[in-house]
């Protein structure tokens, strides 16, 4: 069977970020791979990470870290979004740490009755008010912290991809006092853990004792804008996302394309019917990205429909029905890049790969 797009992985690119970014940071590095590792694939990349020099992985869910373990897995992982009610046991029995962010969860935890013991990290909240302990904090005392490991203490940049915003010294702050609350109950030799991609490679004083590498470790910059390119980051994307033209044909000026004819060929060419469209993960509101072939782009022309999208290629194109197309690439020769179909679909590039559906296989380079 042939494939009518692809996406293709460089786990080689993976591992380079890892080193990069650990050697940055000075100290070890969390892989944050949840989300099918940003649609990358979970466990490749996940073993990749490690050969870079990660010493833990870091997920969302518990599912995750379960495949992961299946997969044969040893290294430490976190699991930072398992809620009260969930299958704290099973975590417990796979070597899994668990995230605490409430009283409630905390209870559960400490109050299982496997052999062995629960190892936790306490989220807290130093001002992206979103997880972490905030005014429960205060209420946590010695007996909350008995029948656990306690293995560290985290905590989530609101804007560290903004340097020089005065919140990121707040939180910065803020994180240091609620370690030494910890350190008031003896809590003293813990993995400290702030910094995201955006804080690792800027903010070296957020460090402590572990980043968490996420977007930076894909080959992706964690904000266009305000850190600049991959390349000038010294990152290298690993995802290339290619397809076929389904079809490939001529027609006059004035043609309508796509639903709603929202748009019309301002004149004669040639357009091309690329094999992809939102159900793979295509923006419906992509406007000003497009494809590359044969050395040039081809910007999208109409409505991004669920299986296919349109290309105007122009009249002079050598392309024909069954050609394969790039997507987006690393853009070193000139093709569209994740962040490109971001802008062009007033999103970000984390949203760009990860929305890359299962009907999308994975292809891995070494």
């Amino acid at each position: 069977m042939t494939n009518r797009a692809e996406a293709v992985v460089n786990l080689s690119a993976i591992k380079s970020n890892v080193a990069t970014l650990k050697a940055k940071a000075g100290v070890d590095l969390m892989a944050v791979v949840k989300a099918d590792a940003y649609g990358h694939g979970l466990v490749p990349v996940a073993k990749a990470a490690l050969d870079g020099g990660a010493t833990w992985l870091g997920v969302a869910l518990l599912e995750e870290a379960m495949a992961l373990r299946a997969a044969g897995i040893s290294a430490p992982i976190l699991a930072w979004l398992v809620p009260p009610g969930s299958d704290f046991q099973s975590a417990v029995d796979k070597d899994i740490d668990l995230a605490v962010s409430s009283i409630k969860a905390l209870d559960e935890i400490r109050l299982l009755k496997g052999s062995k013991r629960p190892r936790i990290h306490l989220e807290v909240d130093t001002g992206m008010t979103r997880g972490g302990f905030l005014s429960e904090w205060s209420e946590i005392d010695r007996d909350h912290l008995q029948g656990v490991e306690i293995v560290g203490i985290f905590s989530h940049f609101a804007r560290a991809d903004e340097p020089g915003q005065a919140q990121n010294l707040e939180q910065l702050n803020r994180f240091k006092k609620m370690v030494a609350n910890l350190d008031s109950f003896g809590f003293t030799d813990l993995i400290r853990h702030l910094s995201n991609s955006a804080a690792t490679l800027v903010d070296h004083s957020s460090a402590f004792d572990m980043v968490r590498a996420g977007i930076a470790m894909y080959g992706l910059t964690p904000d266009l804008n305000h850190l600049g390119t991959s390349q000038s980051l010294g990152l290298k994307p690993a995802m290339t996302l290619r397809a076929k033209l389904h079809l490939v044909k001529a027609v006059p000026a004035g043609s309508p394309v796509g639903y709603g004819a929202t748009e019309k060929t301002k004149s004669e060419t040639t357009l091309g019917v690329v094999a992809m469209g939102y159900a793979d993960g295509i923006p419906r509101i992509a406007k000003g990205a497009g494809i590359f072939f044969n050395g040039k782009r081809a910007p999208i022309i109409g409505r991004v429909s669920m299986d296919q999208f349109v290309v105007d290629l122009g009249a002079e194109t050598t392309a024909q029905s069954g050609d394969w197309v790039t997507i987006f690439s690393t853009g070193t020769n000139g093709e569209y890049t994740a962040d490109d179909w971001g802008v062009a679909s007033g999103t970000i590039n984390y949203e760009i790969v990860t929305r890359i559906g299962p009907r999308v296989p994975r292809i891995y380079e070494l």
